[in-house]
Formats: C-alpha cells, sequence, structure tokens
C-alpha cells in the first residue's frame, strides 16, 4: 500500500512522510477519526516507506524488495494486531492464527469496518477482541532484530478492542521500545484506549474525506457519474465504507424512500384503509429489511427536522430526498422532533422482539398522523 493509493488525506501524507525523512517520526503514533476515512491505508502506507530501501519524497520507491513484500503483506518485519475470536475461552490463540484472512480482508481494500470484518471472520455473532495473549508476541517480535528493513513496525487495528491486561502490558514497550521500532496504532475511539497508553502515543486526527476526493474515488471504484456521484459523495459524509453501503443498497434506499413518503402522505390524509394497505406493504419486507426501514425513517427525520431550521448545508439527503423536503420539512419541528424519533425507535425496538409486524406499522402510521399535526404556527 502506497501514499497514492489512498483517497485524500494530502495534508496527512506530506506530514508523515516529511516527518520520515527529516528522522522525526515517533516511535508512537495513533491515528484516529471516524470510520472509512482511510486511516489503516494510511498506516499501511507509512509500513512500506519506513521499511523502503529507496525512498522518495513523494513515497516510498515500490520497485525495491522491500516494497515488494510491503506490498503483498509479507514483509518480516511488518507485524498486525486486530481483533480476532476464540472457540474456547481457554484456548491460547493470537492474531497469528489469522493473518490469511487479514491479508485476504486488506487486498481487497483497506477500506473496511469492524463488522465487515466479523463477516470475514465468520465470528457467528461473537465480538472480536485483542486477547491478552496478544501482548507477549507483540513483545517477542519487537526483541528479535529485522530481517530486510532497518526498522520494524507494529500496526495495531483497534487497539480500543484490546484486552486490558494485554493493554497493560504494552505500556513500557510503548514507553521504551527497542531502537528503530515503530508502533502505528489505528482508533476509530481513542477515548475508549487507557490514558497511560494514549499518553505514550502522538495523536494524529485523520478527519473524513472531503467531498471533492469522494467524488474521485467514487468514480474510480464505481464508475458512478452526475447526480447519482454528487448524492452519494455528499451523504456518505467523507466515509468511503458508507459510501459502499450506499451504492450497494442503492435499490433498497429507493424503495426506503418512497415508503416513508408514502407513509407521509398517507397519515396526513388520515386514511386508515389506506394506513392498513401500507402497514401490510411494509409487513411485506421481511425482519431485516424492516428494521432497515426503521433506520432509514429515523435518519429521513432527522435530516428533515436541520432542513426545516434552514441549515440545510449540512443536512445530507440525495437530490430526490430534498426534493420531498422542500413541502415536508416544515412538518418535522420542535413540537414533535423528538417524539417522532421514538415512536419509531419503539416500532424498531417491536420489530426486533417479533412482534406482528403489520401490528406495528399499522400503529406507527396512526401515530404518525397525530404528529403531522404539531405544526408550529
Amino acid at each position: 500500500m502506497q501514499f497514492k493509493d489512498i483517497y485524500g488525506q494530502s495534508a496527512i501524507k506530506q506530514r508523515l512522510m516529511k516527518a520520515v525523512m527529516e528522522g522525526r517520526l515517533p516511535h508512537a503514533v495513533l491515528l484516529c477519526g471516524p470510520e472509512g476515512t482511510g486511516k489503516l491505508g494510511l498506516a499501511l502506507a507509512l509500513a512500506q516507506y519506513l521499511c523502503c530501501e529507496d525512498k522518495r519524497e513523494d513515497g516510498p520507491c515500490g520497485c525495491c524488495n522491500s516494497c515488494r513484500m510491503s506490498a503483498k503483506l509479507v514483509h518480516p518485519d511488518q507485524h498486525y494486531v486486530f481483533p480476532i475470536y476464540k472457540e474456547k475461552s481457554e484456548e491460547t490463540t493470537t492474531c497469528e492464527s489469522f493473518l490469511p484472512q487479514w491479508r485476504s480482508r486488506l487486498l481487497k481494500s483497506p477500506y473496511f469496518s469492524y463488522d465487515q470484518w466479523n463477516e470475514e471472520l465468520k465470528s457467528d455473532n461473537k465480538q472480536s477482541i485483542i486477547y491478552a495473549s496478544e501482548s507477549d508476541e507483540i513483545i517477542r517480535k519487537f526483541n528479535t532484530k529485522p530481517y530486510e528493513a532497518d526498522c520494524k513496525v507494529m500496526i495495531i487495528w483497534l487497539p480500543e478492542k484490546m484486552n486490558e491486561t494485554c493493554a497493560n502490558k504494552l505500556l513500557k514497550v510503548l514507553e521504551e521500545p527497542p531502537e528503530k521500532s515503530y508502533f502505528i496504532l489505528v482508533s476509530e475511539n481513542p477515548e475508549a484506549l487507557l490514558s497511560t497508553i494514549v499518553s505514550r502515543v502522538q495523536r494524529i486526527f485523520v478527519p473524513p474525506i472531503a467531498e471533492e476526493d469522494m467524488r474521485e474515488a467514487l468514480t474510480h471504484l464505481y464508475g458512478l457519474t452526475g447526480n447519482e456521484l454528487a448524492d452519494v459523495a455528499h451523504v456518505a459524509k467523507g466515509n468511503l465504507v458508507a459510501a459502499e453501503r450506499i451504492v450497494e443498497t442503492a435499490s433498497d434506499a429507493k424503495e426506503y424512500f418512497d415508503l416513508f413518503v408514502s407513509l407521509m402522505r398517507i397519515s396526513y390524509m388520515g386514511d386508515a384503509r389506506k394506513m392498513k394497505t401500507w402497514s401490510e406493504d411494509a409487513h411485506a419486507l421481511g425482519r431485516k429489511r424492516q428494521l432497515s426501514f426503521l433506520a432509514y425513517a429515523q435518519n429521513m427525520i432527522r435530516e428533515n427536522f436541520i432542513y426545516n431550521i434552514h441549515n440545510k448545508e449540512i443536512s445530507y439527503m440525495t437530490s430526490d430526498e430534498s426534493g420531498f423536503a422542500q413541502k415536508f420539512a416544515p412538518y418535522v419541528n420542535e413540537l414533535n422532533i423528538a417524539q417522532f424519533l421514538s415512536e419509531l425507535d419503539l416500532a424498531q425496538q417491536h420489530i426486533g422482539q417479533n412482534v406482528q409486524a403489520k401490528i406495528v406499522f399499522f400503529d406507527l402510521a396512526m401515530k404518525v398522523a397525530v404528529l403531522l399535526r404539531k405544526i408550529k404556527m
């Protein structure tokens, strides 16, 4: 992974490369920020740059033996720590056992979420973590001499998932690492880390990808153009993982939008017969998509409230959604926003508990009819 392969983040790329070239890179760096901004890709690129035999000001050479191994994620001086899971609580398992899955996932793309990683692991809904046994493996690897490069690099993805015992064991090596050893921590929730770890690293915030860079990424990855490109780039809010979800679920999103518009119009009319028909249509979605629709509806209510209070520049809706909001937004205001979200959340809970969907959605439609009449005069 080279810096040029990461979308946007030019200021951070330059900062990291300059620090390496001037010999000022701290031995422990914490790249933190929202999901889907390229933090893990930056960590991989920095590792390759550190190990490159012919560094240039604009990045690693990409040709030396070290760069070739880095590109395949098999460099002997680059190590990875990431959340895993155990079949049995008493077994001793480290990340080494999951390296094939890790390499496979990274070679597809370094832009992925914790949930997507759990799916890759096929963890059967078990939440992966970094176990205490990993700390001994990290210390062992750092106590050996480099094989190919003149340094060692340890990338820890989502250190907030680290077992507390593991985290405490790493404090000493983080404070006094062997010479020419680097830790690169990649976190989406640095507040969940031990304060003693945060105090031993240099924190670098990786912001959401700029919308112009998102457009370039989406054109390159998915061939998007025109309004579709503009909509996805805007709604994704600088998160390339979210953008991928939006592209993959575009047909679902259109169906959810139509269902939402229909609910609001029928409820406003107060037509009980049409409400019943609508609840049957919602029932036909199936439980998983019913939950997704209700999450979509909550987001639409929030976005319309933002639109209504004249903050259109921070409202993240597609052109179709914005077009509907022009007339609908006044019906979502300070008098009903909290109850709107509460009723949608309650419906989501009931669906999750397998309550009869037709009843849940008909009840929701009637409640929406009442809420739409709470308009500021």
